[in-house]
C-alpha cells in the first residue's frame, strides 16, 4: 500500500475516534490499532497525535468550506445565498464534530494550528458574507452603508448562535430560526 493511501486510512480512522472521544482522551495506540498499523509505523506518517488531529481538522474544514461554497454558488438571489450559507454552516458543524470542536472549544486554544484555522475561517467567512452583501447591494436589493460592518455583525450573530444551535436544536428548528433571523435582518424590527 502506498504511503498516501495509508496516511489517508489513518486520518479517516482517527477522524472517527476523535469525534467520539476528543483530542485529549484519544490515544495514538487506539488510532494505530483501528488503522491496523503499529504505533511505530504510525509515527512514520505523523509526528504526534496532535499532528493527526491537525490533519483531521484541515480535512473537515476543507470539506465544509467546499460544500458551503458549492451550495451558495448555485444561487442567484443574495437573500437565498445568505440563508443557504448559514444553513449549510450549521449543517456541517453538526455533522463534523472535530472542526466544530476546533472552532469552539477553549481547551484547544493553545495549539497554534487551531488558532490559525480559526483565524483563516473568520477571514473566509467575513469575505463570503461581504461578497453576498455586495452582490445584493449591486443588484439594488440591499441598502447597506457599511458592508464590512454589516458583514461583521452578521458573522458575530451567526458565531454566537453556532454552539447553542448545533448542540441543542434539531435541524428543522434551526432552519426555522434562520428564517426568523433573516426576516429581522432583511425587514428590521421597526414597525412601518
Amino acid at each position: 500500500m502506498k504511503a498516501e493511501e495509508k496516511k489517508k486510512i489513518i486520518t479517516t480512522v482517527a477522524q472517527s475516534i476523535f469525534s467520539k472521544y476528543g483530542l485529549l482522551k484519544t490515544t495514538v495506540g487506539e488510532i494505530a490499532k483501528a488503522a491496523r498499523v503499529g504505533k511505530a509505523s504510525l509515527y512514520h506518517y505523523f509526528e504526534s497525535k496532535e499532528d493527526i488531529f491537525k490533519e483531521v481538522i484541515e480535512k473537515e474544514n476543507r470539506y465544509m468550506r467546499e460544500r458551503i461554497r458549492d451550495a451558495i454558488i448555485n444561487e442567484d438571489a443574495p437573500q437565498k445565498k445568505l440563508k443557504i450559507y448559514i444553513l449549510k454552516k450549521m449543517e456541517y458543524l453538526k455533522k463534523l464534530a472535530n472542526i466544530n470542536s476546533a472552532l469552539k472549544d477553549d481547551y484547544l486554544e493553545h495549539y497554534a494550528f487551531i488558532g490559525k484555522i480559526r483565524e483563516n475561517n473568520t477571514r473566509e467567512e467575513l469575505g463570503t458574507i461581504q461578497e453576498i452583501l455586495q452582490d445584493g447591494k449591486d443588484k439594488g436589493l440591499f441598502q447597506i452603508n457599511d458592508i464590512e460592518l454589516t458583514a461583521f455583525a452578521i458573522f458575530s450573530a451567526i458565531k454566537g448562535l453556532e454552539y447553542p444551535w448545533s448542540v441543542n436544536i434539531s435541524f428543522p428548528k434551526i432552519e426555522s430560526n434562520i428564517d426568523n433571523l433573516l426576516e429581522i435582518l432583511f425587514n428590521g424590527i421597526v414597525k412601518r
